[in-house]
Formats: structure tokens, sequence, C-alpha cells
């Protein structure tokens, strides 16, 4: 890919950068220093003076196009009352780099902080180091006496001064709100999920490789990749689109054209170029949903992709480019995909830096009830009235949600529709406890309604195969039946498990119901991916 333009953000010097007549270039002018240095190639330097050092900062702009031709000069006005006033400079500067089109995946950014107030280069550093300008720092210095004439030195340097107790404040504000944000406003109490969504914040501010989200179906992985992109879209790290895409709808020959494009007549049916989803993500986040369910060419090319930024659309002679940042998606154990062949082993590696497991509903006993807050304000905005329940109404609707006949098997969308319904059908805005009940048998009716395969023979059938099927003792085949019809409606190995052996496990002083499962499955040369293969569809 071409190379990044480089671009220096910095404060004309009022003092520093000052100097009349010709022997203003015997002085050492740090601002016109940065563009002399024969190393670092300046595209561009975002001058930044009050109104009071137009002219300076006229004369400065003149002198780097002499020194610099290829530097180009921006002149942004930007105005101290008082410039030693901590609030009011911060506030200034924060302003002008929410306002600026940072584009660092074409740009590399340095922020000069030789010049200004010694109060302006703390909070050029701030806002460098909380990622809001996205930057590293620079600092130039005079050259001593046996260097006369020359541009003196630059470096390019990180400070550490998060020990200051007003900057730690600062920025552990900023991580509160982030997290908040990456939570979509929702209090949760589950320790472990909070310490998750802590170390997703770090990882969206200062990474922008590939990162795993596994879990259940319903778990919130869609929204948490949305929201981790909206994060980064405000601290101007991504200036591309959020592109979403189910690999599970991905079928056939259709399934390359749509993620990496075609060109008009590669194949019956394309009339016209097709840009595909990875160049439309180019600059932003492409979120790949069921990543396990790509196939093996989608995968090649998906990995050459990600290591090279490049890759060449179906029936094209030559590659384009898009740089994107990844966020995968599973319901599955790519592991065990590797481990049968289904997935490449080199992708998962690549795909496989940042590893976060979204446990579902069940598993997070303690957010069900700030949960069913923001459903319920969610549902009185939609209904565009207020939405509530009596104190007792609301005490039964957590008793049976954390209760073991509350499986969740959908997680937060068995939730999200349980509290639409119940909204939809309360009298006056306020959910009743006939409303409540009613809401309950449809949730348990839903959890135990059949599989799909109605019989034995089908199932089995089409788990393993009519061939294997036929081999198996009429014994084996009804409690393999059962087994699968178990695993086929939980969500988890281990929520299958337990429910398999509810009462065994009572009797064992070490109970691993997932080991248990696993072992069974094994005696039919299944795995709970294929066990549970035909099953899951969606998201």
């Amino acid at each position: 890919m071409p190379a990044k333009k480089l671009v220096i953000l910095g404060l004309l010097g009022t003092q520093l950068d000052r100097g009349v007549g010709p022997r203003r270039w015997e002085m050492w002018r740090p601002t016109v220093s940065l563009c002399q240095q024969e190393e670092l190639l300046v595209d561009r330097l975002e001058l930044l003076h009050d109104r009071k050092a137009t002219s300076l900062g006229g004369t400065v702009a003149e002198d780097i196009a002499g020194v610099s031709p290829e530097t180009e000069v921006r002149r942004h006005e930007v105005e101290f009352r008082d410039a030693w006033d901590f609030e009011e400079v911060y506030g200034a500067l924060a302003d002008f780099a929410r306002s600026y089109p940072f584009q660092p995946e074409r740009e590399d950014y340095l922020v000069h902080i030789t010049t200004g107030t010694h109060v302006a280069q703390i909070c050029l550093f701030l806002l460098a180091e909380s990622r809001h300008i996205p930057a590293r720092l620079i600092q130039t210095s005079p050259p001593d006496d046996r260097e006369r004439g020359s541009p003196g030195r630059y470096a390019i340097i990180d400070l550490d001064l998060s020990r200051y107790d007003r900057i730690a404040a600062r920025f552990a504000e900023e991580q509160r709100e982030a997290r908040t944000f990456l939570k979509s406003g929702i209090a949760t109490r589950n320790p472990a999920f909070n310490r998750m969504i802590e170390e997703i914040e770090q990882v969206a501010v200062a990474s922008r490789e590939p990162i795993l989200l596994m879990g259940p179906t319903g778990a919130g992985k869609s929204s948490l990749a949305r929201r981790v992109f909206e994060l980064k879209k405000q601290r101007h790290q991504l200036s591309g689109p959020f592109v979403e895409v189910n690999c599970a709808t991905l079928r056939g020959d259709t399934a390359t054209s749509t993620l990496f494009g075609h060109v008009r007549g590669s194949f019956t049916g394309a009339q016209r170029d097709r840009t595909g989803l990875l160049r439309l993500a180019d600059g932003g986040l492409l979120f790949l949903d069921e990543i396990g369910e790509l196939g093996a060419d989608e995968q090649a090319m998906l990995l050459r992709a990600l290591e090279e930024k490049r890759f060449l659309p179906v029936g094209a002679d030559r590659e384009v480019e898009s740089d994107f940042q990844l966020i995968a998606g599973t319901n599955r154990g790519l592991l065990e995909a590797v481990r049968i062949g289904k997935f490449r082993e080199d992708l998962l590696a690549r795909i496989n830096l940042w590893t976060f497991q979204l446990p579902g509903l069940a598993q997070r006993s303690e957010d069900i009830e700030p949960n069913l807050d923001h459903e319920l304000e969610s549902a009185g905005k939609r209904a565009g009235r207020r939405i509530s329940m009596a104190k007792d109404v609301r005490a039964a609707f957590l008793k049976f949600a954390r209760s073991p006949e509350a499986r969740w098997s959908a997680n937060f969308r068995d939730l999200n529709a349980a509290v639409t319904r119940m909204a939809t059908l309360a009298p006056g805005g306020r959910i009743t406890r006939a409303v409540l009940d009613a809401e309950i048998q449809r949730l348990l009716g839903g959890w135990s309604a059949p599989a799909p395969v109605d019989s034995d023979d089908a199932l089995l059938n089409a788990v393993l195969g009519a061939e294997a099927a036929a081999k198996l003792d009429l014994f084996d085949r009804a409690q393999l039946a059962c087994v699968l019809r178990v695993c086929r409606s939980s969500p988890t190995i281990s929520d299958a498990g337990r429910r398999l052996f509810s009462v065994s496990r009572e009797k064992r002083k070490v109970t691993n119901d997932a080991d248990r499962l696993r072992k069974y499955l094994d005696r039919f040369d299944l795995t709970w991916s294929k066990a549970t293969a035909h099953s899951r569809g969606g998201l």
C-alpha cells in the first residue's frame, strides 16, 4: 500500500518561533526546524495560534515554504483568554480535535509539544494519550555549539503522566464513560462481565488488530461489535463505515463475490461490477458474524486480506486494497472446527489475538434486573408511553427469570421479545400479573418446543448419515436421539450435560458434565459442533 502521509500538529511559539529580518535564520525556531530535518519528511503542518499571532504565523509559514516546498502549512485560529487556565486550554484544544477530520488509516500524526505554554503541552499530551488525537508526540531541541547552523534535533517520545492525580482521574472518567457506552448504558453487575468489558475498552482504544467475540446466539456479539466501532469512531481511529454480514447466510458461488466483489462478466449473471463488503469496509470496521461458516476459499482469501491488506476480486486481474479492522463472531468452538478440518488453523491464529467469551443471560443472573429496566425503557420509547410493572409483578418476573425453568436459550433476544410482548399487551402501559403469567407460559412453551426434525430416524440420519444410523441397535438409536435433542436445544455443552446428568451428578464428588457428554458423543464419532450443526442457523 502507498506510504502514509506525515502530518504534524503544533502550537506556534510566540517567543521561540519569533524572528524578523535575515538574522532570523541564525536563530533556532522549533516550528521551522521541524521541516528542516532531513529524515523527517513532513507532508502537512497544522499550525495553531491565536489571532494576535496571525502575522508571526504568516512569516513562519512563508519560511517553511522556502525550506520545505513539499510541506503544506494549514493555519488554525485557536483562542485562549488565559493560556495558563488548564480547563480553558484543554477545552479549546479538545474542540479542535473533535472537529478535525483525522484519517489514521491514510496518515500518520505527530503532536509537537515543544512550543506553547506548559499547560498547552500537557493538554496536547492528554488528548494524544486518550486517543482524541490519534498521534504520537514529537519534541525538538536546539543545536549545540558544535552544530551551529543546523536545525537541531528531534525525538519521537512517550511520556508517562498517569501518576498525576488530576490527570489519572480524567483518564479514569473517560474510561468509565467508554465502558458504559460499550454496555449500552446498562449498569451491569456481573463481575466477570464487567472485567471483560474493561479489557475490551482498553483493546478497542489501543489496537487495530482483529477481535474474536465468542458466545451463544443472542448474547450480544453484534451489538457489542457496533459499539466498539462507534467508540473508535469517536476517537478518530476509524473513518470508514461499519459493515456487518452473517457468514451463515453466504452460500455457494455468491459467498466469494459478496465478500470480495467481482468484475462484470466474471460469471453467469455478473452484469455489473460489484464492490464487495471488504472494500466497502475500507477505513472502517468489518464484523463477520458466524465466521466459522465461511468456506475454505473464503477463509484463504480473508487471511491474505488481513495480512497484506489486498485481495483479488472474482474475475479480476488486478488486486484491490482495503485497510479495515476485523471483529469476528462465532457461537461454535473454532478449535474443534480446526481439528476436524472445517476451519483454517492459520486464520484462527490470526484472529485469535484478542478473544472474548460473552456469557449467556442465564450465566449473568445479576444482570437480568438492569437489562429488564433497559428493555422496559426501550419499549416505552417505541410505544411513546411509559411502560411499568407493579412491585409484586416485577418480583415475580425476576424470580422466574433467575430460576432453573428459565432457559433463555436465545439469551437477550428472548428477554427483548418477552418485554416487547408484555408492553404491547399491558393495559394503560402497566404490565399486570395476568400479562406476566401468560408470557411465562409462552416462554416455557417455546423453550420446550420439539426440534424441527420430528422422528428419531430423521434426526439420526441428518446427524450421522443414513448408512451409519442404520448400523445402530434400537437401544442406542433411542438413547442417542434423546441426547441429540437435548444438545440441539441447549446453548452450550455444559448446559446440555447438566440437563442430561441432573440426577447422577448429585452422587459424584467431582462433576464434569461437559466431559461426560463429550465422551458419550465420541462413542458415535460425534463432536458437539456436529451434534448441533443442524439446529443452529441465524446469528
